[in-house]
């Protein structure tokens, strides 16, 4: 597949490209900042942009199979960064309408399962991170109100863990204990997401 990363240079990001590369698949970063792929070299395309600019966003995706985005905001959270994904579930819906790509998977986080209780993941957002868990609801709103093919993945804690290649997901819900998990599975659960296409326009819990 020929698949287009974004967020591509952050923690996640870097794990996807990893595991895609990994998996045979022609790999694309779109990045404001190039010099963290140095590593990939002649094997992956970079493509250098505004992740918030719909116009260099939708040019960077079209000729793709699917996006997979493990863009988030860095912690702690500047005030302008407040609505920062938002911002790019509105960026991204726009751009994907001008080209004829309609699969994403998205990284969003596990505080936004209400009815998670070992971990209580919701009540633990909403006490410590309420920006975060304001700004990624508003992001899967502007997702699921799309025409896109989208599978949203909701991780809780992510650690910089090797891969190991066991997980759990669930449909709709976080796994029972499920307190943190590798970027680098999540990573590989990505890119096995938008090979397969079952999870088209639901929401995923995965977790250690």
């Amino acid at each position: 597949m020929k698949l287009i990363v974004l967020g591509a240079t952050g923690g996640t990001g870097l794990e996807i490209v990893r595991r895609a590369i990994g998996r045979g698949h022609c790999v694309t970063a779109f990045v404001r900042s190039p010099e963290k792929l140095a590593p990939f070299q002649d094997r992956i395309d970079v493509r250098q942009g505004d992740l918030l600019n719909v116009e260099e966003l939708a040019k960077a995706i079209q000729g793709h199979d699917a996006v997979i985005s493990g863009f988030g905001p860095r912690v702690p959270i500047a005030k302008s960064d407040a609505h920062l994904l938002e911002r790019f579930a509105i960026a991204l819906t726009d751009a994907m309408k001008k080209t004829e790509v309609t699969r994403a998977v998205v990284i969003s986080t596990a505080f936004l399962f209400k009815d998670a209780i070992l971990p209580p993941a919701y009540l633990f957002g909403r006490l410590f991170f309420p920006g975060v868990v304001t700004d990624a609801a508003a992001m899967e709103q502007i997702l699921k109100n799309s025409a896109l093919d989208w599978t949203l993945v909701r991780p809780p804690q992510l650690t910089d863990a090797i891969y190991t290649g066991k997980y759990r997901e669930r449909v709709g819900r976080l796994p029972f204990a499920g307190f943190k998990i590798s970027r680098a599975d999540v990573a590989e659960f990505m890119v096995q997401t938008a090979e397969d296409g079952a999870s088209v326009r639901k929401v995923i819990g995965v977790s250690r």
